[in-house]
């Protein structure tokens, strides 16, 4: 699999658009990647890494429903822009928050949180109020919708998308 097609091999191609919705859910999900991709479990820890380190990837893992394990919720700060990038890699940098992003509006950070119950989602909240100096907009999900976020890559022979 070390055919190089452009921008991605043929495997960082499969890993990318082949386990978006399908990953093995197994005590083995590396190994079970790596019989169907026909490589060895290695081969696809250090071929993922390297679309991390490379931007490619930012997370592997499952995506369980909201608050069907613990809790979570949708949070806002504003963070006057001069603490901004500060800020915000102190809130990515917790446990319990699993990505933030610029908004632009008053609230101009906006972040999940997710904790095993109501109780230590409140002190995280609270640890971040009282560590920014910025009050918290909690924003917890009344109803859900499921949106299917898996993108067919489509790859070209090339390695170039169509």
């Amino acid at each position: 699999m070390s055919e190089s097609s452009g921008q991605y091999t043929e495997l960082e191609q499969r890993l990318l658009n082949d386990f978006q919705q399908d990953l093995p859910l197994s005590p083995t999900p590396y190994a079970d990647m790596a019989a169907r991709l026909g490589v060895d479990e290695q081969t696809v820890l250090e071929t993922l890494a390297g679309l991390q380190a490379g931007g490619a990837v930012s997370r592997v893992g499952p995506v369980f429903r909201p608050n069907s394990i613990g809790v979570s919720t949708l949070a806002a700060l504003a963070v006057p822009p001069h603490a901004l990038e500060r800020v915000a890699a102190w809130v990515n940098g917790l446990p319990q928050v699993n990505h933030n992003y610029e908004r632009e509006h008053e609230f101009n950070l906006w972040f999940v949180v997710t904790a095993a119950d109501r109780d230590e989602l409140d002190a995280v909240l609270d640890q971040i109020e009282a560590w920014s100096g910025c009050p918290v907009l909690d924003l917890p999900m009344l109803e859900d919708y499921f949106i299917d976020l898996g993108f067919d890559l489509n790859f070209a022979p090339q390695g170039r998308r169509q």
